[in-house]
């Protein structure tokens, strides 16, 4: 044994020098050989798959006939495996043999001990800087759909996963998948459902997380993805009592399980996710608020200066006509009358845009007079220039969905045709509500002309106008 001194206490020291829990078994198996001469050595775990450690460590193969010493490896007050020496009959261990490896195991016990509070530490760090900065980048102003792919792709990252999968909500109570972040094409992922009434759906709406061992042989798995991943974990997007959805993190077939570190702090970066989705969509309302904010009161002065000034400058111009002397030329007339003419026309072009700056979202539904504005707005940017728009009567009130339905139709290809055409470089649209059918029945009539060169060679005038209408 004496001799044995120096190298045991090599090998003790050196089993405490790594950090990382993998070397350090390597470490331990290698010595245990080394200081033994066993043929053969192996480190076998109690509970493969805790540590992220699912293969036995060894070294060499058994002899035949080997007789086998084995000594456990206690961190504190748990067995964390078993080391197994093996040497020929006519070559077997000693007690001194048998006591070197006590001492070796139980280095190895405290090395293990401190790899595992290590690595603890550096999961808890890489997932705290993880949540860190998805907060910040979901509060720095990116779009819903961006927000959950950042999620999605962080959490992939972070667990080691081969996806990481968003799923919300659908309106017959299932789930869907609706953002998805894989090492290379999604493919069909998104779009994959859970069906109502799940097992795992009715886990899930409750606020609590579900761990699979194999999503390909779970029954309570139902995606027709499923049969691609091995161990996975489902955890809900859940903040002040709202189900934001659900953030699943698979791994490939046969991959390793998660360990209940890796579910522990998984399970806290979703609901710090959640709560950052919260904050954001809660700030996106406020910008939003303070833009439609900023839009009435522009609207609002436009038509309490802008409005009534062009209003009196009409009315002195109408009174101007009525009053100039009979002698005065009739050319001086018609200015006037031109003049009162186009300030009507510039008034009602006003008072569209005060009507645009007053509505909701694009993606909110609209009435009549916002959505014939969303379809002249998509054309300018076609054009190049804004179309005016003028409206007569209450449009929003008179005309019906299904006639309103088939004007935005007319205009639509109207539109597009204009577009078309060359030399266009003007484009009025009116809508009437105020019309007449030749019946006499009430109408609404569509008007979209446009200055540019008719396609037919034989087309009069100059310019091109399109005529629908339907009965109110």
């Amino acid at each position: 044994m004496p001799d044995r001194l120096p190298p045991l206490l090599e090998a003790v020291l050196g089993v405490g020098v790594a950090l990382d829990l993998r070397t350090t078994l390597r470490h331990i198996v290698d010595s245990a050989a080394g200081l033994t001469g066993a043929r053969y050595a192996a480190l076998t775990l109690s509970d493969p798959g805790r540590d992220g450690l699912t293969e036995i460590r060894a070294r060499g193969t058994v002899p035949p006939g080997a007789a086998v010493l084995s000594v456990p490896i206690r961190v504190r007050d748990e067995e964390f495996g078993r080391l197994l020496l093996a040497a020929r009959d006519d070559d077997g261990f000693g007690a001194a043999d048998e006591q070197v490896l006590r001492v070796l195991a139980a280095q190895a016990g405290i090395a293990v001990g401190n790899a595992r509070l290590y690595e603890t530490a550096r999961q808890r760090e890489r997932w705290i800087e993880g949540a860190a900065a998805v907060t910040n980048a979901l509060l720095t102003g990116e779009r819903a759909a961006d927000a959950l792919m950042t999620v999605a792709e962080r959490a992939r990252i972070l667990a080691a996963a081969s996806a990481g999968v968003i799923l919300q909500p659908t309106a017959e109570g299932g789930m869907e998948i609706v953002t998805a972040s894989t090492h290379d094409d999604p493919g069909d992922i998104v779009g994959a459902t859970i069906q109502p009434g799940s097992p795992v759906l009715v886990q899930l709406l409750g606020g609590e997380p579900v761990f699979i061992d194999d999503s390909a042989t779970d029954p309570r798995m139902t995606t027709h993805v499923r049969h691609r991943f091995g161990p996975s974990m489902m955890l809900p997007l859940q903040a002040e009592g709202r189900l934001i959805g659900t953030l699943a993190l698979p791994r490939r077939r046969g991959g390793r399980p998660y360990t209940a570190l890796e579910r522990l702090l998984a399970t806290q970066f979703a609901s710090q996710a959640a709560l950052a989705l919260v904050l954001a969509d809660a700030r996106h309302g406020r910008e939003r608020l303070a833009v439609f904010e900023d839009r009435d009161r522009i609207a609002r002065d436009l038509h309490d200066l802008v409005v009534q000034r062009l209003f009196a400058t009409g009315m002195m111009l109408e009174s101007a006509e009525r009053r100039a002397p009979a002698e005065e030329s009739d050319e001086v007339r018609a200015a006037l009358g031109r003049a009162v003419d186009e300030l009507q026309s510039t008034i009602q072009e006003v008072r569209t845009a005060i009507f645009a700056l007053q509505q909701p979202p694009a993606e909110a539904p609209g009435s009549f007079r916002s959505r014939v504005l969303r379809e002249t707005t998509d054309a300018a940017a076609r054009l190049g220039f804004a179309p005016s728009v003028a409206f007569t009567g209450a449009v929003d009130h008179r005309v019906p969905d299904q006639a309103a339905g088939h004007l935005l139709t007319a205009l639509r290809h109207a539109l597009t045709a204009a577009v078309e055409r060359p030399a266009v470089s003007r484009v009025e649209v009116t809508v009437d509500a105020t019309a007449t059918l030749p019946d006499g029945r009430d109408a609404v009539r569509l008007t979209v002309h446009d200055d540019g060169t008719p396609h037919a060679a034989d087309a009069a005038g100059g310019g091109t106008t399109v005529v629908w209408q339907a009965p109110l």
